[in-house]
């Protein structure tokens, strides 16, 4: 089936039927700490599609559930109606853990959204958030990507966010209560994440999605700039050691490279080799127990299966030693989300 979202772009199942490969190490253990759910007219991937993708052979124990503005409660106060996401995301969780559904434990930890721009008045917002979730709400996603090119994506009409003083009280509140931010701006907004650091030493952020290099609009052909540009923003920030790192949805493809054949979904070594200078800086500043691997699923999905996604990260980390392993597909996720109840042993 093919499906279209403005979230997704396309999904087509049967395109991704057609390559399957073994699955690496499948006793390493992983914890998933990035993923949606959600339902919309034109496009639905909910806890069947979940599982379904769970079912591909790594031993994933249990999963983080990211924000994505979906299931918002319907009536009520603007800025309370992102309690129905954890509401609704609670509920898939418990079903989980009844364990009818298998040892997984999907959405065990819950990202949700709350208004930071609110200021003082967020408190009682993210208060709620708690009650909802059954003791599994961990953070605040906080989007501020913004770039003076109007061609490029922006969360708000203005920049600097972070740095907005109703936001800090906001984030003031979130911190209080021993929540985690998650971060998610461009390459070129990384030292406004380092300057919140500093002014929020024991807050922990995560970083999504390595920060967000943009390869195409303004910086196309540019690739070695952004890439000097990026490192050099990502080792200033390592200095923050509450600072972790969300490793994943990175481009498979560039712009610039040469034109894909697109009969058959990329191979695992292929998206490896695509994502390895992307990985290996990300270790290098931040350490394996600061950064996490993490599928980006059902976004990740318009280009490579979930079998593939972990396979090529299991390509990337291939030389790690056990320890970092560990840490990497499931240890960093477990401490920045405090999975203290997942097992992680081997099996």
């Amino acid at each position: 089936m093919t499906e279209k979202s403005r979230f997704t772009g396309t999904v087509d199942a049967d395109w991704l039927g057609r390559h399957t490969e073994a699955v690496l190490e499948p006793d390493l253990p992983i914890v998933d700490p990035h993923h949606h759910l959600w339902l919309h007219p034109d496009n639905v991937y909910l806890m069947p599609d979940l599982l379904e993708d769970l079912a591909s052979g790594h031993d994933v124990r249990a999963t983080v559930f990211e924000e994505c503005r979906s299931m918002y409660r319907a009536d009520g106060p603007p800025e309370w109606r992102s309690l129905g996401e954890t509401e609704f995301v609670n509920g898939v969780a418990a079903m989980s853990a009844s364990g009818l559904f298998g040892p997984v434990r999907a959405c065990a930890a819950i990202v949700g959204h709350v208004d930071l721009r609110l200021g003082e008045r967020a408190g009682p917002i993210l208060q709620a958030h708690v009650a909802a979730a059954g003791g599994r709400f961990r953070g605040v996603r906080f989007a501020t990507v913004w770039h003076a090119d109007e061609s490029l994506h922006r969360a708000f009409p203005k920049p600097a966010m972070l740095a907005d003083p109703g936001v800090r009280q906001g984030i003031a509140c979130l911190d209080a209560l021993g929540l985690s931010l998650d971060a998610w701006v461009y390459h070129t907004q990384l030292d406004e994440v380092a300057a919140l650091a500093q002014a929020f030493p024991d807050l922990t952020i995560v970083l999504n999605h390595i920060g967000v290099p943009i390869l195409g609009g303004p910086y196309s052909g540019r690739r070695d700039e952004v890439l000097a540009t990026w490192k050099a923003a990502m080792k200033r920030l390592a200095e923050h050691p509450k600072v972790f790192v969300k490793v994943g949805a990175i481009p498979i493809r560039l712009p610039g490279d040469p034109p894909a054949d697109r009969s058959m979904p990329p191979a695992s070594d292929a998206v490896a080799r695509a994502w390895r200078p992307f990985v290996e800086p990300c270790v290098e500043y931040f350490g394996a127990q600061r950064c996490m691997f993490e599928s980006n699923f059902p976004v990740q999905k318009r280009w490579c299966s979930y079998q593939v996604v972990w396979n090529a990260f299991k390509r990337v980390a291939f030389g790690a030693s056990i320890e970092e392993k560990q840490a990497l597909f499931a240890g960093s996720a477990a401490r920045a989300y405090k999975l203290e109840g997942v097992d992680l042993a081997r099996r």
